[in-house]
């Protein structure tokens, strides 16, 4: 069986009752689903919180799952995203940004992030100065809009494809490059700008 059919035939046994198949889908999508509020939220005890309440609404909502409508991680995603944006109405944290439903940057497939970004890491220092790049990646994520944000996580940190993206931001995949661009130029601007002021 492949994994689309493994997790298929999970979420049949889960809406059966089966409380081993519900244990095993939050153990295959803990860390993505905690990484993503990680990312998001900036702090692990938000960042808990809030995977908890994705965990509850997919366990509420997983006999809605339709696998012909998408893959499982999408429609994860997809409760995920809108958990995120709902918290985020709530705590009044959403920055005003531009539309950027306008037409996609001509440089769509840009470099990912990681190629962006310069390794700085040398000789013994190279696991602190992993661990420091990684901090100041985080930390230059929060200052991005929740839109560009959102769209830079599940692109590069993710591996989502624009299509994945695309139905669980329920934007038009020309948008999603469009932030895509723009999350990533932002960000490297940020990362520049702090790099400096560390060196």
């Amino acid at each position: 069986m492949d994994e689309a059919q493994v997790i298929g035939l999970l979420v049949r046994r889960c809406v059966g009752g089966d409380a081993a198949a519900w244990e095993e889908i939050v153990q295959r999508f803990h860390r993505r689903i905690y990484n993503v509020c990680y990312r998001f939220a900036g702090d692990a005890e938000n960042a808990q919180d809030l995977t908890q309440e994705v965990f509850i609404k997919m366990y509420r909502t997983l006999n809605t799952y339709d696998s012909g409508k998408g893959a499982f991680m999408t429609w994860v995603t997809t409760i995920t995203r809108n958990l995120l944006v709902d918290h985020f109405r709530k705590t009044k944290s959403e920055r005003l940004t531009d539309s950027l439903d306008g037409p996609a940057s001509e440089h769509e497939d840009a470099q990912p992030l990681s190629d962006r970004i310069a390794d700085q890491s040398r000789g013994p220092d190279e696991a602190a100065q992993s661990r420091e790049t990684r901090e100041m990646v985080h930390q230059a994520l929060q200052k991005l809009s929740p839109e560009l944000r959102e769209a830079v996580i599940l692109r590069d940190l993710q591996d989502m494809d624009y299509r994945e993206i695309a139905t669980a931001l329920r934007v038009p995949e020309g948008t999603v490059k469009s932030r895509i661009n723009r999350g990533r130029a932002e960000l490297a601007r940020l990362l520049q700008r702090t790099y400096r002021q560390v060196i």
